[in-house]
């Protein structure tokens, strides 16, 4: 996103905001907040029952962009490929930088999470706390996928689970 521009999102059209994920704008609204009238995108998350409201002025900021173009699913499922980049430092370092990643919206970044905290069976046991992160960050990842793909989540899932199994 290297222009300063707005983008302008259609009704309908799949959107990705990153603190919540996969979402569709629903409507674009006119709200009077502080005697400021105002325009914003509603839009419904995907996976919570959740509409945020976008004001069109702030879309950059925010970082509601739109979903990511094949080529982009193909460089994150050639990351899933690549051996884990385990860093030997402490778990709450590496859980914010985990986190921030998750944060970004950028699938290539979820990817490398995805990726660096699978664990197969034969692998020794993860902590809660990456369980957890690892779930997030798969389910970001797969209703993204799913999206471009225009499959499902859990065929989407799948399709990250076999290709990191099978490496």
């Amino acid at each position: 996103m290297n222009s300063k521009k707005n983008i302008d999102f259609k009704i309908g059209e799949v959107v990705v905001y990153p603190k919540h994920g996969v979402g569709e704008i629903m409507s674009i609204e006119n709200m009077e907040i502080a005697s400021i009238k105002t325009l914003f995108y509603v839009v419904k998350m995907e996976q919570a029952k959740l509409t945020i409201r976008v004001p069109l002025d702030k879309q950059l900021e925010v970082g509601l962009r739109k979903i990511s173009s094949k080529k982009i699913v193909e460089e994150v499922f050639s990351i899933l490929k690549l051996k884990p980049k385990i860093r030997r430092i402490m778990w709450s370092r590496r859980a914010q930088e985990y986190d921030a990643k998750i944060f970004s919206g950028d699938p290539i970044k979820i990817g490398e999470v995805v990726r660096d905290l699978y664990r197969k069976n034969s692998q020794p046991e993860q902590s809660y706390s990456e369980r957890q992160m690892f779930q997030v960050a798969l389910e970001r990842l797969a209703r993204e996928i799913a999206a471009v793909e225009k499959t499902d989540y859990f065929q989407a899932t799948e399709k990250i689970e076999t290709t990191l199994f099978s490496k």
